[in-house]
């Protein structure tokens, strides 16, 4: 489910998708070849792409537009 939770990832060949409460990162590289796995990862995409728009869609406090929190570095702890 989009927007649900911070721990579902997908990937669809090179493709990565990651899960966010407040965003889905999509990244990495796809291939739509013209055959049945290109038509497979087509399908994949967009079914991840329709649940984001659906959520959206479907939260009625959407802002306009969000601030994004620059992730922080930690020290390695090896």
């Amino acid at each position: 489910m989009a927007y649900e939770n911070e721990v579902d990832s997908f990937l669809i060949d090179d493709l990565t998708v990651e899960n966010r409460l407040d965003r889905i990162s999509i990244y990495g590289s796809l291939e739509l070849t013209k055959d049945r796995h290109g038509l497979e990862s087509a399908l994949k995409l967009k079914r991840i792409i329709d649940a984001s728009i659906d959520a959206l869609k479907r939260d009625k406090t959407l802002p306009d537009q969000i601030t994004i929190k620059a992730s922080q570095s930690v020290q390695n702890p090896f």
